[in-house]
């Protein structure tokens, strides 16, 4: 069950899309103020403060931009499915099966059309706790159209049981 996703993935899924480039802003603006004002106040109080702090920073900075680049979104025979996380205890995959799903949305704006980073839903039939609701995804515009036409290939073909 501990088996290396990214590899599961590659082999056996399509990927859609993953974060846009803004999800890294809130990543940046913080790695500025830590690196570029608490860093130097650090170093006015002791060279030991600023090690500490540049140690943090650096993890904490690291930690963010590993995290965001870990959420993939893909598809496969069986359904849609989200892939994130980087340390053993938050990996994880989410997603909603064919059978289930009731469509793929986006949510158009236009900040969105600007920055090609889009909101979308992957709706589950019955449930509201089941779907995929993911911010800041490139392509999310793209992935939506072929989830839908995806979906309706399987009805039309009656493949879905």
């Amino acid at each position: 069950m501990e088996e290396d996703n990214a590899a599961h993935i590659a082999s056996h899924g399509t990927p859609l899309c993953g974060k846009a480039w803004t999800a890294y802003v809130g990543t940046a603006l913080l790695a500025l103020i830590l690196f570029g004002a608490v860093l130097p106040l650090a170093f006015k109080w002791t060279e030991l403060a600023a090690a500490a702090v540049l140690l943090a920073s650096a993890l904490l900075v690291g930690y963010r931009v590993l995290a965001i680049r870990s959420y993939q979104l893909y598809y496969d025979d069986v359904g849609v499915w989200l892939y994130h996380g980087i340390l053993p205890w938050a990996k994880g995959v989410a997603g909603v099966k064919w059978r289930d799903m009731d469509e793929a949305t986006f949510v158009p704006s236009f900040w969105s059309w600007l920055s090609r980073s889009y909101t979308i839903r992957i709706g589950h039939r019955f449930t509201k706790d089941s779907e995929i609701l993911l911010g800041q995804m490139a392509n999310g515009k793209d992935a939506v159209g072929l989830l839908n036409a995806r979906h309706q290939e399987l009805i039309r073909a009656n493949a879905l049981v």
